[in-house]
């Protein structure tokens, strides 16, 4: 595959390393990863117990970050996860010391309003098309919770620990308030991150994911580094995702990811059939805690792939600084 430099022209070295890589591995190997959004990291011991190994990609839940959770106006359910949730940062820095790769996700609570789980549409009537009007309330709101993220983002930054970013997730869909308004609107708002994100405050460690399998709405290879999409496809269905990946190389030839999965992919049709994933996340809680939709025994073969990325099997592709 075609070696992109970074869409940041300001990339850290460390980021071009990671692309870099991403390269070299294409269509030979696929990165294994896993989300968690606790601090208690389930999900990562039982991958230990079960394979003996690690995942060479570790996905971490920044919900509970959110400046505007209302705690005043909410439910159960969502005081658990947030409480659950609270600190993930510091297992990030944890595993950024073993010089495992890290991605983000962000189930950012509404800037303005909401209550409960306001990162739904169906829970906050926050605009995001009024948020792109700088003269709004929307707009400073919004503006306001990235300035505080870009906060928490920063440490990383300073230490050169690269950061697979992946804004504004599901796009294509309505039922976060970011794209109730439609794939412009999402489009747009991941536009104004990237240019907040890297002119003015200086974020030069991110890898740009975007997370949409629409052709409409596709922000332009200028700010994207990696193109993605989440798919949850019947349980035990263990298959290379072709036409998946096609519908996304017929956006752009940037590297393309399953960014989150209920089902493990098979590496060997993967590579088989020459569909050049980068690297896969498995979703937390019953998609890998149970064996609802995955079983153990093609958790172990998947992590023992010969074509398959462990942590053990990944180069240092970047040192923390001190």
């Amino acid at each position: 595959m075609k070696y992109y430099d970074p869409a940041d022209k300001n990339a850290l070295d460390e980021v071009r390393a990671v692309l870099k890589y991403f390269s070299e591995i294409s269509g030979k190997k696929i990165i294994t990863g896993q989300h968690t959004q606790t601090m208690v990291q389930e999900e990562l011991d039982l991958i230990r117990k079960i394979t003996g190994k690690e995942p060479a990609l570790l996905g971490f839940e920044l919900l509970s970050y959110s400046p505007n959770i209302n705690y005043l106006d909410t439910d159960e359910d969502c005081i658990t996860e947030v409480i659950n949730n609270l600190g993930t940062l510091k297992r990030a820095w944890e595993w950024a010391q073993k010089g495992g790769l890290i991605t983000f996700t962000w189930h950012w609570f509404s800037p303005l309003g909401g209550r409960s789980k306001s990162f739904f549409s169906e829970s906050t009537d926050f605009d995001a098309a009024k948020a792109l009007d700088t003269d709004s309330d929307e707009h400073k709101a919004l503006m306001s919770d990235l300035d505080y993220m870009a906060g928490l983002l920063r440490p990383f930054c300073d230490k050169h620990i690269p950061i697979l970013w992946r804004p504004f997730h599901e796009s294509e869909g309505n039922w976060f308030w970011w794209s109730a308004k439609g794939p412009e609107t999402a489009k747009r708002l991941y536009q104004l991150m990237f240019e907040h994100f890297t002119q003015k405050c200086g974020l030069h460690n991110l890898i740009w994911v975007w997370n949409s399998p629409l052709k409409n709405g596709y922000p332009g290879d200028e700010y994207v580094d990696i193109i993605s999409r989440d798919m949850y496809p019947p349980a035990y269905e263990y298959t290379s995702h072709k036409d998946e990946y096609t519908e996304l190389s017929r956006i752009t030839d940037k590297p393309a990811a399953i960014a989150e999965t209920g089902v493990l992919p098979d590496p060997e049709a993967v590579i088989k059939e020459n569909i050049p994933w980068t690297y896969y996340m498995t979703w937390s809680n019953e998609f890998c805690l149970s064996e609802k939709h995955n079983t153990f025994d093609q958790l172990t073969r998947v992590y023992n792939s010969e074509y398959s990325l462990t942590a053990d099997r990944l180069p240092k592709l970047y040192k923390v600084k001190q």
